[in-house]
């Protein structure tokens, strides 16, 4: 609910704190005191449109914050979770409108947009006959408040799912269909592909094969003579080579008797390491040898290959280690493209069964509509003679909307159309009413939709405007009942209403040195009392009006 509105020079409003309680707040005064400007500078809070004109004279800005009370299930919480901003604690919406122009919003001390601020202001207070636009008045509010008036949210919430699976049954058919089209457009391409890619069979790690053994066979003369030659070295023109020579000038040490082969047998030792790595050598030309002996293949084939392999590599632009895979995922497009279209009217009958199943939802809850619709009808339709409406018509159209036009909450347009007339045409809320009638009208839909009513504050402006007498009382018996459950303000010139009031304010104008002013005070028991009788007999204040205030807020009726 609005806890304050602190309001710095705004208009005639030079600096002003109010605080606000539950259930009906009310506000009075003469005509021309200020209590539109309270409103104007409310809206300013709420991200309404801003104008140079409401910044008082003399002053370089103008500075209003509207602090609520935000209780947990408000649904504030959400918009607030979207622009990730905090929503523990009082809320508060400043707005800052500078001569230069520059207007400034923060919620919270957090700079926002108007915009943002405005989707805030929206979820946290509705006000009638003031904003033209604002909750009911707007038609894309109304369906929202048909299905919270009837609790149609497991309908809803059956609908929005069947239409969840609908577009996804749409989408996967929509993207199945795209890549058949273009499997099938380049079928052709594919093919030749295949056929190309299984002449030259080609494997895992070969590139790198065919270029070692490329390397190989280039080089293999210089590798063969540059091995004879060390194996000649080695074989030092013996037999046995140096590994013999090395054994030999071992065992001459070793004959030299006991005390010789102790002072030879490091070297002994050495020797006998020296050999061991000879005869590995050895072995290892050897085995060199054979290997490039025997090293098969025709370099003329291996290069063939090898450039084959690089040049369809290139011409499908991956590399040569890729074909193996290149070469699957193409056969696997083409039998894909053989079985699509099994696959296809899968999903095409996924498609015609899933929107079958959305019909079914939007219908059960269209049907249900239709009935709520009747009972608001008639709700309301018992709301407005009392409201000096007797001969008004409120009804809920329903119409169906184009099939392109189908959404998540099912396929009903609805919108409140009112006629004021006897044997006029029901249209819109927001052309048909005038102000009086539209705020009663507000009023008593508002009475009807208390429970479903998701914002916790409601301002009325006016709303007895033109009525007085059994009218106004009723008037505000419905804004009594309704601040049973939302807090309400109300600005009004009935004593009928004022007297209904939990709290009440007296808005006026007082001289502050050349200027006038606007001040609101709280009014006590006493001063409450002679306020309302102000409001039944005029500026002169009889003992018989002071009789009858105390009557009204005794709760008598006229």
């Amino acid at each position: 609910m609005l806890a304050g509105l602190s309001i710095r020079d705004v208009v005639i409003i030079d600096r002003l704190d109010l605080n606000f309680g539950p259930g009906l707040n009310v506000l009075t005064g003469e005509t021309g005191a200020g209590k539109s400007i309270l409103l104007d500078a409310l809206g300013l809070a709420l991200g309404e449109r801003s104008d140079q004109a409401l910044i008082r004279q003399g002053a370089a800005q103008a500075v209003v914050s509207a602090e609520f009370d935000v209780a947990s299930g408000d649904d504030v919480h959400a918009v607030l979770a979207e622009y990730g901003l905090p929503s523990d604690g009082p809320l508060v919406l400043r707005r800052v409108l500078g001569r230069d122009g520059r207007a400034r919003a923060f919620v919270n001390d957090h700079p926002t947009s108007v915009a943002m601020m405005r989707r805030i202001g929206e979820a946290l207070v509705e006000v009638q006959g003031q904003f033209e636009q604002r909750g009911l008045l707007n038609p894309a509010t109304h369906r929202q408040v048909l299905d919270a008036f009837a609790g149609h949210a497991p309908l809803v919430a059956a609908t929005r799912e069947t239409y969840a699976v609908w577009r996804e049954a749409e989408a996967a058919l929509a993207e199945a269909e795209k890549a058949m089209a273009e499997a099938a457009a380049d079928e052709e391409y594919l093919r030749h592909s295949l056929e190309e890619l299984e002449r030259i069979g080609p494997e895992p790690g070969e590139e790198a094969k065919l270029a070692e053994q490329r390397a190989t066979l280039m080089n293999r003369e210089k590798l063969v003579d540059a091995l004879d030659r060390a194996r000649g070295e080695v074989a030092g023109g013996r037999s046995n080579g140096v590994e013999d020579a090395l054994h030999k000038a071992q065992a001459h040490l070793e004959r030299a008797g006991d005390e010789a082969r102790r002072f030879f047998a490091p070297i002994i030792e050495i020797l006998d390491r020296a050999a061991a790595e000879a005869s590995e050598a050895t072995r290892a030309l050897q085995t060199a040898s054979v290997t490039i002996e025997g090293e098969a293949g025709n370099l003329e084939d291996i290069e063939e290959r090898l450039f084959a392999l690089r040049e369809i590599a290139r011409k499908h632009r991956v590399q040569v280690e890729q074909l193996p895979a290149l070469h699957e995922a193409i056969a696997g497009k083409l039998v894909a493209l053989e079985d699509q279209s099994g696959s296809v009217a899968g999903l095409k009958t996924a498609l015609f069964d899933a929107r079958a199943a959305y019909i079914a939802a939007a219908e059960e809850l269209s049907d249900a509509r239709r009935a709520a619709a009747e009972r608001l009808d008639a709700a309301v339709a018992h709301e407005l003679p009392p409201l000096k409406l007797e001969t008004a018509r409120f009804r809920t159209v329903l119409a169906a909307l184009d099939e392109a036009d189908w959404g998540p909450d099912g396929y009903d347009r609805i919108e409140f159309e009112i006629a004021t007339n006897p044997g006029a045409a029901t249209g819109p809320l927001r052309k048909i009413a005038s102000g009086g009638e539209l705020a009663r009208f507000m009023l008593a839909l508002k009475v009807v939709l208390a429970q479903a009513n998701p914002v916790p504050t409601l301002v009325f402006d006016e709303v007895d405007a033109g009525i007085g007498g059994a009218t106004a009382a009723a008037v505000g018996d419905r804004l009594d009942r309704l601040a049973g459950g939302v807090q309400v303000l109300v600005v009004t010139h009935s004593p009928q209403v004022a007297a209904r009031g939990a709290h009440h304010w007296r808005v006026s104008k007082a001289e502050s040195g050349a200027a006038v002013m606007t001040q609101v005070d709280a009014l006590a028991t006493t001063t409450r009392r002679e306020e309302i009788a102000r409001m039944l007999s005029g500026r002169d204040v009889t003992d018989e009006a002071r009789a009858a205030a105390d009557r009204l807020i005794a709760g008598e009726r006229p």
